[in-house]
C-alpha cells in the first residue's frame, strides 16, 4: 500500500515541478520585451472598463443607479479576461509546445493547466486592483465575502473544461481559434458583464425571462455570484435569488462539474495521438 501512495506522489510531485517550471516560464514570455511588464495584466482590464463605462454608464446610461455600479462594473470586466486569457492560451498550448512534449515525457495536461493558472495569477493581481478600488468607493463588505473563493474555484473549473476541449480540437482543427475569436465575442456581449442584469429584468416581459436564463450559464452564473458576494449582494440578481426551485438554481453548479470531467475526457482519450498528429 505505500509503494502505490510513494508512486503516486513522486508521479504528481513530478507533474507539480513541470507545472511550476511552466507557469513561470509563461508568466515571463508573456510580458517580454514590453515596457510596462506584467503591469500590463491590470492596465488591460483598467483602460477597457474606462471605454465601457463612458459609453455604456455615461452615454447609454445602462447603469443600476448604485454607487458599487463602476466596481461591479470592473470586477466583471476583470473575471472575464480571466476567462479570455485562459481559452486564448490554452488552447494553442498543446500545439505550441509540442517539441517540448515529444522530447519530454510529463502528463499532456499540463500544458494547458499551465496556461490557466498563468492567467489565474493574473486574476488575483486584478481582484487586487479591484479591492483597493472598493475600499475608496466604501463599499460594505458582507460575510458573503468569504464564499468569494468557492465561486472563484467555479469560474477556474468551467475555464479548464472548456480550454481543455479547445485545446484538443485545435490540435486537429486550426479553425476553432478563429471561430472562438467571434464566439468570445458574441459572449460578452450577451452575457451581463458591460450591463447590469436588473437593467433588463426591470422592463418584465420576455426580455426580463431571457436574461434571468442567462444565470443558467455557468460562466455568467459564476461571475454573477462573484459580483453579489464581493461587492453587491444587495443589488446584484444571481440564479440563487432569481429562481426558487433548487433543481434550477444547481443546473450551473451541475454543468460546470460535467464540463470539467467532459473535458478530461476528450483530452485524456486524444492526447496520445497528439504528437502523431502534430508531427
Amino acid at each position: 500500500m505505500s509503494r502505490i501512495s510513494n508512486a503516486i506522489r513522486d508521479r504528481y510531485r513530478y507533474a507539480g515541478i513541470v507545472l511550476r517550471g511552466l507557469v513561470k516560464t509563461d508568466f515571463k514570455l508573456r510580458y517580454q520585451g514590453s515596457f510596462l511588464g506584467v503591469a500590463w495584466s491590470v492596465l488591460q482590464p483598467l483602460m477597457m472598463f474606462c471605454v465601457m463605462y463612458l459609453v455604456f454608464g455615461k452615454f447609454l446610461r445602462m447603469s443600476d443607479g448604485t454607487s458599487t455600479y463602476p466596481v461591479v462594473l470592473l470586477l466583471g470586466i476583470s473575471s472575464w479576461q480571466f476567462v479570455t486569457d485562459s481559452t486564448n492560451v490554452g488552447l494553442r498550448s498543446v500545439v505550441d509546445r509540442g517539441d517540448l512534449l515529444r522530447k519530454i515525457h510529463f502528463p499532456n495536461y499540463i500544458v494547458v493547466v499551465s496556461a490557466t493558472v498563468g492567467a489565474l495569477i493574473s486574476y488575483g493581481i486584478n481582484l487586487l486592483v479591484v479591492l483597493v478600488f472598493a475600499l475608496v468607493s466604501r463599499v460594505h463588505f458582507t460575510w458573503r465575502v468569504l464564499l468569494l473563493p468557492v465561486n472563484i474555484v467555479q469560474l477556474y473549473v468551467v475555464t479548464l473544461g472548456l480550454t481543455l476541449i479547445m485545446a484538443t480540437m485545435y490540435v486537429y482543427f486550426r479553425d476553432i481559434a478563429h471561430i472562438w475569436d467571434v464566439l468570445q465575442q458574441l459572449i460578452f456581449y450577451a452575457m451581463p458583464i458591460i450591463y447590469p442584469l436588473s437593467f433588463v429584468t426591470a422592463r418584465g416581459g420576455i426580455l426580463a425571462t431571457l436574461a434571468r436564463m442567462e444565470l443558467l450559464n455557468p460562466i455568467a452564473q459564476s461571475i454573477q455570484d462573484i459580483r453579489h458576494n464581493f461587492i453587491a449582494p444587495d443589488t446584484q440578481p444571481t440564479v440563487w435569488n432569481q429562481f426558487g426551485h433548487w433543481q434550477v438554481q444547481l443546473f450551473p453548479v451541475v454543468l460546470t462539474l460535467l464540463l470539467l470531467w467532459f473535458g478530461v475526457w476528450v483530452f485524456r482519450r486524444n492526447s496520445r495521438r497528439f504528437a502523431e498528429v502534430m508531427c
